[in-house]
């Protein structure tokens, strides 16, 4: 398999911009997801892309950047041979952020408490599309426990719904799932023949601890 340039970058990019905002709070305020500023500013619409490339803190970079890795590698290899244009893969990934943060700027546009940062809308859509074609594939959970990548994703799920409801920190823990409905989406209505070869996919499990 190839070197996974696109996503080696944007995480280059993204662990840059994050270490910057974590030590001028202007840069994090300006670059973080504001729904009443971009509702007060439409010009100001850039935040639906800046803020996921920034983060809570160093746990939170580290756990979205080691899962866009992982997942992204793969994903970025199988776009290009059914692509065959890497800027797909780009495009994909930009189009997560914006269309994972649209359903929770309506949801906040009134709200001036609510702000939210962070990329996991765009590592849940890879991770996601990556699981619709290998769902059974291995990977270890907190770098030691082997379990299948597509009960990962139905346990992160379950964690951003419920970290979502508590509301208690600036992750978009809402754009988790729209990420995910991103990331199933995306494949299925440019490649549609990928349906019935994921239904035969989780129809036989395998798994390689």
């Amino acid at each position: 398999m190839e070197l996974p340039i696109i996503t080696i970058i944007i995480i280059g990019i993204t662990v840059l911009v994050s270490y910057s905002a974590l030590q001028n709070v202007s840069q994090l305020n300006k670059l973080m997801f504001y729904p009443t500023a971009i509702r007060r500013n439409p010009n100001e619409w850039w935040r639906f892309i800046t803020h996921g490339f920034i983060h809570a803190d160093y746990t939170h970079l580290a756990f979205n950047m080691i899962t866009l890795f992982f997942f992204g590698r793969n994903l970025e290899y199988l776009f290009g041979q059914i692509f065959g244009n890497p800027m797909v893969y780009i495009l994909f990934y930009f189009a997560a952020l914006v269309f994972s943060s649209v359903p929770t700027y309506f949801k906040h546009k009134d709200n001036y408490h609510y702000c939210a940062l962070g990329a996991s809308g765009a590592v849940s859509a890879v991770m996601f599309a990556a699981i619709m074609f290998d769902p059974w594939q291995t990977l270890r959970f907190n770098f030691f426990i082997p379990i299948p990548a597509i009960l990962f994703a139905i346990g992160y799920v379950a964690y951003s719904s419920y970290m979502s409801k508590r509301a208690n920190d600036n992750i978009g823990h809402d754009a988790h799932l729209w990420g995910a409905v991103f990331g199933i989406l995306f494949p299925l209505i440019f490649k549609p023949s990928i349906i019935p070869f994921f239904i035969e996919q989780l129809q036989h499990p395998r798994f390689n601890p």
